[in-house]
């Protein structure tokens, strides 16, 4: 499951020192049905409540509301993502609790939270899309009140809603109608905690954006460098389900491995020469921390493609792999997109030793389609 807005890529910015941590929607939720049950049992307002997260103990939320009934209360606390750009930052996370005539802990969703209708998630079809880890954090936090109480669970229980006022609108622009994830957004931690532009959590949301087509019988996964052109490659296959295209950023490697192990027949590769340059040469981390474009590799490929060496010079000489294109432009040398496209496309089949078919598809800012490469599948004997 994904929070993940769909034009949300970290990877320009997730090195940046000193950026402030927050706190996951599952920890919010613990918060909250922790504050609710503790108010339901005692009849009397919790304003804040210390809880422990897989990763720190003793951390303090205070709540916007707790709104105490008779048979049930409900409480709520705002979410603080730090300095994340995550769309449920400033959301309320709301947990209602009340009694139940099961045992135990029971746990369901309200509005704004999304139920799970498609295979490949966390969570099995027609549950609540409350990931594991927050449905255990929920779970043990509302048991520990009953325990502080005195209150056995092993005859009436209790039951806990959560609810995000305003949760299906904020699901719009998140991933979550791409995976099956319909009525909202989606309960997420293993650890509690967000870590801002974090490429651990972008890597897994890749992962999670790939196991879910693979599961519902999507055959082809279109890797992309971002938003617009995976906006390209999509007018280029318009009848492609959606949930199979997605975004990578600079994580072609993870993507790639990944599409392997889920045993895609066919993948697709979309980007700018910038990112398709370095897939030609093998290089599938493409985050300018691993090196920028190597200009002397494209004044190589200029070469073989019966450049002077004054022109080649100056192609060695350029700003950025787009002046190398102005650049031959001018000169009326074609041919350089398709050459770059054709060996990312026998890179990235490499990369997976040939387990599936490579298409690369490499656009220019605009959208025109400049070069095309392909790498058949290797087939393997028994």
């Amino acid at each position: 499951m994904s929070n993940r807005a769909l034009k949300s890529n970290p990877d320009s910015r997730w090195r940046k020192d000193n950026l402030r941590e927050g706190y996951t929607t599952g920890a919010c939720a613990t918060a909250a049905a922790g504050a609710a049950a503790r108010a339901l049992l005692t009849s009397k307002p919790v304003r804040e409540i210390t809880i422990d997260l897989p990763v720190k103990k003793n951390v303090t939320f205070q709540m916007a509301r707790c709104e105490v009934g008779k048979d049930r209360v409900t409480c709520g606390v705002v979410k603080d993502a730090g300095d994340d750009p995550d769309v449920t930052h400033g959301a309320e996370i709301t947990a209602m609790v009340e009694w139940h005539d099961a045992p135990g802990v029971t746990l369901t969703n309200g509005p704004g939270v999304g139920v799970v209708t498609r295979p490949g998630l966390a969570v099995p079809v027609g549950e609540p899309a409350i990931n594991p880890v927050p449905r255990r954090m929920i779970t043990r936090a509302v048991t520990a009140e009953a325990d502080q109480a005195d209150v056995a669970l092993n005859g009436r229980g209790i039951r806990v809603t959560v609810s995000v006022p305003g949760g299906e609108g904020l699901a719009r622009e998140t991933l979550n109608p791409r995976l099956g994830i319909v009525g909202g957004i989606s309960i997420l931690g293993t650890t509690g905690i967000v870590k801002p532009f974090s490429s651990s959590a972008y890597r897994a949301s890749i992962y999670v954006e790939l196991k879910v087509p693979a599961e519902n019988g999507v055959r082809q996964a279109v890797l992309t460098t971002g938003s617009r052109s995976e906006g390209y490659a999509r007018q280029r296959y318009p009848d492609w389900p959606e949930m199979g295209f997605v975004q990578v950023g600079d994580h072609m490697d993870y993507a790639l491995k990944h599409a392997r192990r889920l045993k895609f027949p066919h993948v697709v590769i979309a980007g700018m020469i910038g990112k398709i340059s370095k897939l030609a040469q093998g290089r599938m981390q493409t985050h300018v921390s691993e090196g920028g474009v190597d200009l002397g590799f494209l004044a190589n490929v200029t070469a073989e493609m019966g450049a002077s060496n004054e022109l080649v010079a100056r192609v060695r000489a350029a700003n950025t792999a787009h002046h190398v294109q102005v650049i031959l432009g001018k000169a009326g040398l074609e041919g350089l997109e398709k050459r770059l496209a054709q060996r990312a496309a026998e890179q990235a089949s490499a990369y997976v030793n040939g387990a599936f078919s490579v298409e690369v598809l490499l656009y220019d800012m605009k959208g025109t389609l400049l070069g095309v490469g392909r790498a058949d599948r290797v087939e393997r004997g028994p």
